[in-house]
């Protein structure tokens, strides 16, 4: 039987909504397995977000999560988690509904790409059935230099900017400049490599990001805001997508 929070069922994993502060609980656990915050991860912004779990259906086990804030249009981006790092001053004109997806992650012992495709199916689900008309959110990059990550913020630089009408501006203290300071020609293997799963998937969808990575101590992470607006995405990537939310 399908638990009356599902959002997506497919092959051995089912992402649903959080039914309450137990569902929540373990979120926070596997987030704070996966980020390594001693034990549990949880903020202020847990409260006003809309969790989603990925569950493996045979064994009930949590295998990853996120969680959505809505927000009715570009007037409310200061509720937002992104709101800390980035000057979100151009997207407030944005007239539509708004979801920021955040604490992405999957269960460090999981491999199987099917996870992330069904988190991508039950967030799809959920998009449509709540007329998002934007997804947002921070982009992580592990660690806090970005050596190691030339060729991929030389390839956001040359392919993936945000439009100018959207443009997030430096807020942060310490931040990365790649797209003024990167002259290098990216190495696309390389480059698509050492881009994070999720940022690829946005990106692979029409998403774009911020001319600047944050330096985030806090998290030892380096993140770019990333923006996908659903009306721009591809059709063919939308076929696929609401083929994955289609379920079984």
């Amino acid at each position: 039987m399908a638990h009356p929070q599902t959002l997506l069922s497919k092959g051995r994993y089912r992402a649903r909504l959080a039914a309450g502060a137990e569902d929540v609980a373990a979120a926070q656990r596997l987030r704070g397995l996966c980020f390594g915050t001693s034990g549990i991860d949880q903020d202020g912004f847990d409260a006003d977000c809309i969790h989603v779990l990925v569950e493996d259906i045979r064994s009930g086990a949590l295998v990853s999560c996120f969680r959505l804030l809505v927000l009715e249009g570009g007037g409310g981006l200061g509720r937002s988690y992104s709101a800390q790092f980035y000057d979100l001053t151009a997207l407030q004109a944005f007239q539509g509904r708004m979801a920021e997806m955040g604490r992405f992650c999957i269960h460090p012992a999981r491999s199987d790409p099917d996870i992330l495709r069904v988190a991508w199916g039950g967030m799809t689900a959920f998009v449509d059935a709540n007329e998002v008309e934007m997804l947002f959110g921070c982009s992580s990059f592990a660690g806090t230099s970005a050596e190691a990550y030339l060729d991929a913020f030389a390839m956001l630089k040359h392919r993936h900017l945000a439009p100018q009408r959207w443009l997030p501006r430096v807020k942060a203290p310490n931040v990365f400049r790649f797209a003024a300071r990167l002259r290098r020609k990216p190495d696309a293997r390389k480059a698509m490599l050492r881009m994070p799963p999720l940022l690829r998937s946005y990106l692979m969808m029409g998403g774009w990001v911020s001319d600047h990575a944050v330096v985030d101590t806090h998290m030892n992470t380096l993140h770019v805001f990333t923006g996908l607006e659903v009306g721009a995405i591809p059709a063919s990537r939308k076929r696929l997508l609401r083929a994955v939310a289609g379920g079984d």
